[in-house]
């Protein structure tokens, strides 16, 4: 799995002052605001580690490390039968993260031949943790399989292996190799807002979205114009990206935007739970 190592390489616990510029420290009697919790869905794969090799739930580090270097607190969300509504309501925002095929029944086509990895539990799982966080307005950020779960879920279909439209594998170029891909993004989106008119990103994508859904708005788009970003218009914080931002340890961006999103929310909450108290 990938890693972009440890937050701490020393193995300890950071400090009441970490990630405050050198030589400032935080005022005596200064309150410490809580990092959000910022769940993240993970696989469930059958996997070796140790003396065992046996069913996992499990993530790439890297999703972890950036969520933590972002302000937020990772919080592992593995697909299960019950408890989408409790997870929810238990985070501060979502990630959905990378990983197998959508199931194209999902979205009314039938399987192309170069969709062999279909998880229907996954999908099931976490369509119930974005239809709950959706809802409940909470900071949402789609990673590639994510971006296309959130346009499927929104009622978009995807495109099932676009080499054979644009005839290249630029955008996965082989088995665990990340494309190097430039994105011009939407004057005026939110994503344009965090990281600028464009922006070259990592990707490793054989499917993309296709139809985009009627409440969803393109907001990215590669130089072959496959559409590598949505947003939801209306929504406090509701990204997909078909990227892999969790792989450039050197730009957090959009991890912490969805960390400030994430904040506000909850400060937000606080306020009105203190207005309610007689």
């Amino acid at each position: 799995m990938a890693s972009s190592g440890s937050e701490h390489p020393s193995g300890g616990s950071p400090g009441p002052d970490a990630g405050r510029p050198a030589g400032v420290r935080r005022p005596a009697g200064a309150v410490r605001t809580r990092r959000p919790l910022i769940g993240l869905t993970t696989y469930r794969e059958r996997a070796a580690t140790g003396v065992w090799d046996t069913e996992f739930a499990l993530l790439h580090n890297a999703y972890v490390d950036a969520v933590a270097r972002a302000g937020g607190v990772p919080v592992l969300l593995p697909p299960q039968e019950h408890g989408a509504d409790e997870a929810i309501d238990g985070v501060d925002a979502l990630v959905l993260t990378g990983g197998s095929d959508v199931d194209p029944e999902r979205y009314q086509q039938r399987p192309h031949a170069g969709t062999v990895i279909v998880r229907p539990w996954r999908d099931d799982w976490e369509l119930r943790l974005l239809a709950r966080a959706l809802a409940a307005d909470l900071p949402v950020l789609g990673v590639c399989r994510g971006a296309q779960l959130l346009n499927v879920a929104l009622g978009g279909t995807l495109d099932q292996h676009i080499p054979d439209s644009v005839g290249h594998q630029r955008h996965c170029p082989a088995p665990g190799v990340f494309g190097a891909t430039r994105v011009t993004l939407s004057p005026g989106s939110v994503l344009a807002g965090v990281l600028g008119p464009t922006v070259t990103v990592a990707c490793y994508h054989h499917q993309a979205i296709d139809k985009v859904a009627p409440e969803l708005t393109a907001a990215g788009w590669s130089d072959d114009d496959v559409v590598e970003a949505v947003e939801l218009p209306g929504h406090r914080f509701a990204l997909g990206v078909q990227w892999h931002p969790e792989q450039d340890g050197g730009d957090l961006r959009l991890f912490e935007a969805l960390v400030a999103a994430a904040v506000v929310r909850k400060s937000e909450q606080n306020q009105g739970a203190s207005f309610a108290r007689p």
